[in-house]
């Protein structure tokens, strides 16, 4: 229907002289018999003089759908690329970048790769849970080898299409076996969180997070809603480098979170996308899963691979289900706290009974996952020889961002002659910083310094150098001080 088609009615039919020598399309009986069938909706009848002429109409079935606002995070970058001011800086997206601000694929992983070519391996279709491999070392990875839940068999663990794809599959899980259930998020959030369960169809409401006043955690709010939630809701948190913010519970305020959530029953459920990338040691980044894996909590937990390998494209994750034990399903009753419920089969363990519906869900949704990136981080965390030298470049990626951060606030300092307090900057941790910058002040660093971030005051410090930290302070305290 792309384009509009005039077609003469009286094509068919015969033409018949009049007495004055003028031509008649038709005859009445015809032209009765037209008016009678069923009119085509994309065609309009118009009358020339006494020849009718149908105009097809170009009319989409899709004309009803709207244009989609642009995403805050991938939109920034799409306008960064069409500036070509020679200064801009892309501090947008999360992704990791060189001294040269140059995407960089870590050694460990061109090794691992070679070790495939070399294998010969193949690109058969994976099973819907995932590579096997992969699913084995990214729960020891998560929970530590050792791990009571590793050992008794207690943790379903399914291979996801990254972070984003993991949470889905939870959030799905979530819909399904929990109706009605709500979801707590951090204020703020990551920005797809919202995204993640609006699209799964469950409700979600936010707990209080960030203090502006202080640019750091409001903890007694965020207890304080986490204990008002209705009881058995999942209780959603980052567990390292809390995006957007940057600011981290100490272990101790970890503890006491811990607490409120065993104390009303609640689930809490694990965003791990930063897992060695924060502070440079894995052990360290998961202390806080294992903490509530400890305390013999049911749990969830979404992982992602594509900060820590820098596997962005590969989109590798999993999603982990922690069960209270693996023969509970042998139960006669429901127990009211979690995942016995999932099938009629009791005898089954819970983990197999969870994994078995994570799969269920998989399965229409994209099959199963994509193998390159599984073999990839396989061969890596299950080889100790690449696996000591991923934690030495871990160390140097988290170091460079150290360093960067460090020089940042040296440079606020220096040149900010108000005496406002930077030190906030220094106890952020992770990739990202919460510059405290309202939209209105963020729009001024893009407008005026062509520096690309997101409206929320959020910054990559992993897309900055050293040698751009003076130029993006002079930035922040114009528009901070400039821009009301």
């Amino acid at each position: 229907m792309a384009s509009t088609m005039l077609s003469l009615v009286s094509a068919s039919m015969p033409l018949q002289e009049n007495h004055k020598g003028k031509m008649n399309l038709g005859s009445s009986d015809c032209g009765s018999s037209l008016r009678k069938e069923k009119r085509n909706p994309f065609m309009k009848t118009k009358s020339f003089g006494r020849i009718n002429m149908a105009i097809t109409v170009n009319a989409s079935r899709f004309e009803g759908i709207t244009m989609a606002p642009p995403d805050p995070i991938l939109g920034v970058s799409e306008a960064f690329r069409a500036d070509n001011n020679e200064m801009k800086l892309n501090l947008g997206v999360g992704a990791y970048r060189t001294e040269e601000l140059q995407p960089y694929v870590l050694n460990v992983v061109k090794k691992a790769e070679n070790l495939m070519l070399e294998r010969g391996e193949n690109k058969e279709y994976l099973p819907i849970e995932g590579l096997a491999a992969f699913n084995k070392v990214t729960a020891e990875l998560l929970f530590g080898a050792g791990n009571p839940v590793i050992e008794q068999q207690r943790v379903a663990t399914v291979q996801g299409l990254s972070g984003t794809g993991s949470l889905r599959l939870a959030a799905a899980l979530i819909q399904r076996y929990f109706p009605g259930a709500k979801v707590l998020i951090s204020s703020p959030t990551w920005g797809n969180h919202k995204n993640i369960f609006n699209d799964a169809r469950v409700p979600w409401s936010e707990y209080r997070y960030y203090d502006p006043k202080t640019v750091g955690l409001d903890f007694d709010g965020m207890i304080s809603d986490i204990k008002a939630a209705p009881e058995g809701s999942f209780v959603l948190l980052h567990g390292c480098a809390h995006n957007p913010t940057g600011i981290d519970p100490t272990p101790e305020q970890w503890e006491k979170i811990a607490d409120v959530i065993q104390e009303k029953n609640h689930i809490p459920f694990f965003d791990v996308a930063y897992q060695g990338f924060a502070s440079g040691s894995l052990d360290a980044d998961a202390s806080s899963v294992r903490l509530f894996a400890a305390r013999g909590m049911e749990l969830l937990v979404a992982q992602s691979y594509s900060k820590n390998l820098g596997l962005y494209a590969e989109r590798i994750g999993a999603i982990n289900v922690v069960c209270s034990s693996a023969d509970a399903a042998a139960r006669e009753e429901i127990v009211s706290s979690g995942f016995f419920r999932l099938s009629s089969s009791r005898f089954l363990s819970a983990h197999l009974r969870v994994k078995s519906q994570l799969k269920r869900i998989a399965r229409p949704m994209y099959s199963n996952p994509p193998i390159h990136g599984a073999r990839i981080v396989a061969n890596v965390v299950g080889d100790p020889a690449l696996f000591n030298e991923w934690k030495e470049e871990m160390e140097l990626m988290a170091g460079r961002i150290k360093n960067v951060r460090k020089k940042l606030f040296d440079s606020l300092s220096a040149k900010d002659k108000s005496g406002k307090d930077w030190s906030f900057i220094l106890k952020q941790i992770g990739m990202f910083s919460f510059t405290g910058l309202s939209n209105v002040q963020s729009e001024n660093m893009t407008n005026k310094w062509h520096v690309y971030m997101t409206k929320d005051g959020r910054i990559s410090l992993a897309g900055l150098s050293l040698a751009k930290c003076e130029y993006l302070a002079d930035a922040i305290i114009d528009s901070f001080h400039n821009v009301s």
